[in-house]
């Protein structure tokens, strides 16, 4: 594919050099037709197979060692036409790798439409199961209704307790008029509650009044005297007032205690009715809920499939490339074939002077850092510190005292412990007008040892503080493995996408005296995830539960990924394995953080 889309761009079916076919190859075509056979004249795509072939043939792709880099050559009798071409074929491949990301995106988003349709099929079902409820029990205010017959309840137990207050007053009252043997004068002038009536005390006052005029009387008079039959009349008479109002008064307690009854009867019944009508509003409460419940459900889950379509949609454009042309080809000085003249003064100078020739061309080709001088010298960016060999890399299945990670902890290896050290003391001598927080580690390329680096030097931090180690190389994550966390174990990616699932992604190395944040599940857009405004603030929520937090970033060669993290961390650690990285692809790195304002600590 890679090679069609090159001869398509520069329309080499037009170029005799590649497509056998072409007029200006007739000669050696006619030969070939005539020995062979072929009377039938090629098709457009017999010509097309014939050129990608031709073409295919050409192209030399080469890895550059110990690097992510690869070399495009192309071989030409054309001199301007060989760069042209090896471009091209870098653009191709990079066109290529969008297209793919860039389909891989369609087809998500096409899979999340599906979903969205049938997510609001189901919302709308809900929602009208809810009205179709209401409707059928007639609410409009539920809460409303509820207010009102609890205020109902309240106010009908109220008056029952009054009303019941009222009937055993009456029912006392009641009871000891029934004590009595007769309803006679003296038997109703006995009860309180008769002669506490006002009429009745008024009576009694008189009463007391004529008695008191009779009893003079009788002193001057006898019985048969007209003035004392005139006072014995009216003693009669007020006596007989008071005795009928007294049966009165009876009748009232009668007639007051039977109405009492009724009325708490009355209410009792009312008190069953409004704890029926209250119970059966909080089985339609509860009714209406689950409706509800299962509306609010579906509208959220269709409100976040839409928005994730929306995304999807978004940055289905967006997508960056996982590659880049670091130079581009140009035209070569001198031909590539025959090299005659060369081969001749190699033979020469290698038959004379091999063993020094050799040690010198070594010398000056190995354009390797090798001591800490030439990190000052080469680089012009501070030494922090170096860490020697273990001398356990080789090893396949090493112990825990022997694995690169736990050398701090585990190691019998002083000098590598005292180098961590001093490495910690350099950060925080670097860090004291500008503290340190956030820490990033990264390297040129992959194998220099920046894992085992940030992981030893956040043991050495534990000892003092609460650190947090973060693998942010989501494309060749190594910290899980080597500290022996389950494969499959959420980390960094998990919580980027689901940010609820933050607690779950890390875990405690009782051992290391620090937390670890592996990279959790290998994502097809790393860059994407960490450039997310998920990741920011789950490091903004991070940084209040750690007094340091260390980031293993990618390499910095081919990927953007530290470039971005540098804007987001306090300081960065560039990792270089002696003896084995060129010191001008560490300046290419270098230069790129600096032009991103990263704050290199060294």
């Amino acid at each position: 594919d890679m090679a069609r889309r090159v001869v398509e761009s520069l329309n080499l079916i037009e170029n005799p050099e590649f497509n056998p076919f072409h007029p200006a190859n007739k000669k050696s075509f006619s030969l070939r037709a005539m020995i062979l056979g072929e009377g039938e004249p090629p098709t457009e795509k017999q010509i097309m197979a014939k050129t990608i072939e031709s073409f295919w043939a050409a192209i030399s792709i080469n890895p550059v060692r110990k690097t992510q880099l690869v070399k495009i050559s192309v071989s030409s009798r054309d001199v301007e036409f060989a760069p042209v071409a090896a471009n091209a074929i870098a653009v191709a491949y990079i066109e290529s790798q969008l297209d793919a990301r860039i389909g891989m995106t369609q087809q998500a988003a096409n899979w999340l439409r599906e979903r969205l349709g049938g997510l609001k099929q189901k919302l709308i079902k809900s929602e009208i199961a809810l009205q179709q409820f209401r409707e059928s029990k007639g609410l409009l205010d539920i809460e409303g209704v509820d207010t009102l017959v609890s205020n109902e309840l309240q106010q009908i137990t109220q008056r029952l307790v009054e009303v019941r207050s009222e009937r055993i007053n009456a029912e006392t009252n009641f009871f000891q008029l029934k004590k009595l043997k007769n309803t006679s004068y003296d038997s109703l002038s006995s009860l309180p509650i008769i002669l506490k009536n006002p009429f009745v005390a008024r009576i009694k006052e008189l009463e007391s009044t004529t008695e008191l005029k009779v009893s003079e009387l009788s002193k001057r008079y006898g019985p048969k005297h007209p003035r004392m039959i005139a006072a014995q009349s009216d003693l009669d008479a007020v006596r007989e007032t008071l005795l009928t109002q007294m049966k009165r008064i009876a009748e009232g307690i009668e007639n007051e205690y039977s109405a009492a009854k009724s009325k708490e009867q009355s209410l009792l019944q009312a008190l069953t009715k409004s704890k029926e009508d209250m119970l059966l509003i909080n089985q339609t409460e509860f009714q209406l809920a689950d409706y509800v419940r299962a509306v609010e459900v579906n509208r959220t889950l269709y409100e976040t499939f839409f928005q994730r379509i929306n995304e999807t949609a978004e940055t289905g454009t967006l997508q960056a490339a996982n590659a880049r042309v670091v130079d581009e080809a140009v035209i070569s000085a001198r031909p590539i074939k025959p090299k005659k003249k060369l081969i001749v003064a190699l033979a020469l100078v290698v038959s004379l002077m091999f063993g020094i020739a050799l040690a010198f061309l070594l010398d000056a080709l190995d354009s390797t850092i090798k001591t800490a001088d030439d990190v000052d010298h080469k680089l012009g960016v501070p030494l922090l510190g170096v860490l020697p060999l273990l001398g356990t890399e080789n090893i396949k299945s090493p112990t825990k005292e022997q694995a690169p990670v736990y050398s701090f902890v585990h190691g019998n290896s002083e000098g590598f412990k005292e180098s961590v050290r001093t490495l910690r003391t350099s950060l925080t001598l670097a860090g004291l007008e500008n503290p340190v927080q956030v820490l990033l580690f990264t390297s040129t390329v992959p194998g220099e040892g920046k894992t085992t680096t940030s992981v030893n030097l956040a043991s050495a931090y534990g000892q003092m503080d609460k650190v947090l180690l973060i693998d942010a190389d989501m494309r060749r994550p190594t910290v899980a493995k080597q500290l022996q966390i389950p494969p499959g174990s959420p980390g960094l990616s998990n919580a980027l996408a689901y940010p609820e699932s933050l607690d779950d992604s890390i875990y405690s190395m009782e051992e290391l005296n620090i937390d670890v944040m592996p990279a959790g599940a290998i994502p097809p857009n790393p860059l994407e995830l960490l450039s997310s405004k998920n990741f920011k603030e789950m490091l903004e929520t991070l940084k209040g539960r750690y007094q340091k937090i260390i980031i293993d970033s990618a390499p910095m060669q081919a990927v953007s990924d530290a470039l971005y993290l540098s804007t987001l961390t306090d300081g960065l650690v560039y990792v270089i394995k002696a003896d084995a990285t060129a010191d001008k692809q560490v300046k290419t790195g270098l230069t790129r953080l600096e032009d991103s304002n990263a704050r290199i600590l060294g």
